[in-house]
């Protein structure tokens, strides 16, 4: 899954990229995109108990999108950045967008709209959005209203364009409303922006993040509840800075702040949740590993994530919930209880699922 990082220039998107990808994207010769841990304390309890040669966490693409030309009037919009049809194209091949504003301010860094307003930043970017797709469905409306003279009948079409019209006018995403099987059917074709998760990224100072407030705090978090999308505040420059520490000293720089673990982990994990994914594990002595699938996946397509050849030759799915091992202490308490259980192909998997497959090839 892919994840974007959109927002004006010297918002952070570049040190966000940095921390998430763990330095292996962003930066002067690095490329902007790489790939994101998502952090998981069940993983880390199953190392602990199996003490594996290897832990793999769950995994996200992350790339920095080109900055927005914005065309809104009266905004004193950035100069520079792509067009929206630049940045729509490269939207399309994203399958959450994570919108990153700065509440920060600084002399040496300046606000490209002269002043820091991280509400009015969040709201040109999403009303960019929608703009993008207003623009979309106008275009098209018009080719239909034109190829209907010609005598070519695209009724239903037509129809559901304009009822997307005057949503869109009116602020509202396409994720927002409901769509018949069929109506989802013809909007496949179309790379609609608005149906796209999005997960709003805020990058504060560490004073702001001492204090856990900014000018506008509140207006910006009750802006994000009406639309839906979570609010996760970051503090990408004290973070740089933590990471290049050791591992302990990190420790106690986290608690020091007030924090169980960093903005920017909080953040892969709300973008991970943000596309309705979820982690099942495999543990073992030889690894242990979180696999990611989309809620409500079923045993035997969860297998092919694995490995094509296990879904092929799907004979049963061995499973235990990672709440119930951790309680138990052990396998061999969980087999003693009766909580392990035998499930077929179409057993829906659960979110903490620990899966040992069985198959025959």
């Amino acid at each position: 899954m892919k994840i974007g990082l959109l927002g004006l220039p010297a918002a952070g998107k570049s040190t966000l990229l940095r921390l998430l990808t763990k330095g292996e994207a962003g930066g002067p010769g690095k490329a902007s995109i790489g790939v994101a841990p998502v952090p998981d304390a069940r993983v880390d309890k199953l190392t602990e108990i199996y003490k594996p040669q290897r832990t793999v966490y769950a995994q996200l693409e992350c790339t920095e999108l080109p900055p927005l030309q914005l065309q809104q009037q009266g905004t004193g919009a950035a100069p520079g950045g792509v067009s929206a049809q630049q940045l729509a194209e490269a939207l399309r091949h994203i399958d959450a967008v994570v919108l990153v504003v700065r509440a920060f301010s600084s002399a040496h860094v300046p606000h490209v709209l002269g002043d820091v307003s991280a509400l009015r930043d969040a709201q040109m970017l999403y009303e960019e959005l929608l703009l993008m797709d207003w623009s979309l469905v106008e275009t098209r409306l018009e080719r239909l209203r034109e190829a209907r003279k010609k005598g070519l009948r695209h009724d239903e079409e037509i129809a559901l364009f304009e009822r997307l019209q005057p949503e869109l006018e009116a602020g509202r995403p396409l994720r927002a409303l409901e769509f018949t099987k069929d109506e989802a059917a013809l909007l496949r074709g179309y790379s609609f922006l608005t149906t796209k998760p999005m997960v709003l990224a805020v990058n504060v100072d560490e004073e702001q993040l001492r204090q856990r407030a900014f000018d506008g705090a509140e207006e910006l978090a009750a802006w994000a509840r009406e639309r839906a999308v979570p609010m996760v505040e970051v503090a990408a420059l004290i973070e740089a800075e933590i990471e290049e520490l050791p591992p302990e000293e990190q420790a106690a720089f986290l608690e020091d702040l007030g924090l169980e673990q960093p903005g920017v982990a909080r953040l892969a994990r709300s973008a991970y949740e943000a596309l309705d994914l979820i982690s099942f594990f495999t543990a073992a002595e030889r690894e242990v590993r979180a696999w990611t699938v989309r809620r409500g996946t079923g045993a035997r397509e969860a297998a092919r994530v694995i490995h094509s050849d296990i879904e092929r030759g799907f004979i049963r799915a061995e499973v235990v919930h990672f709440d119930d091992l951790v309680r138990e202490g052990s396998m061999a308490a969980v087999r003693e209880k009766g909580l392990l259980r035998l499930e077929g192909k179409d057993y829906e998997v659960k979110d903490g699922d620990i899966i040992h497959f069985r198959f025959n090839v």
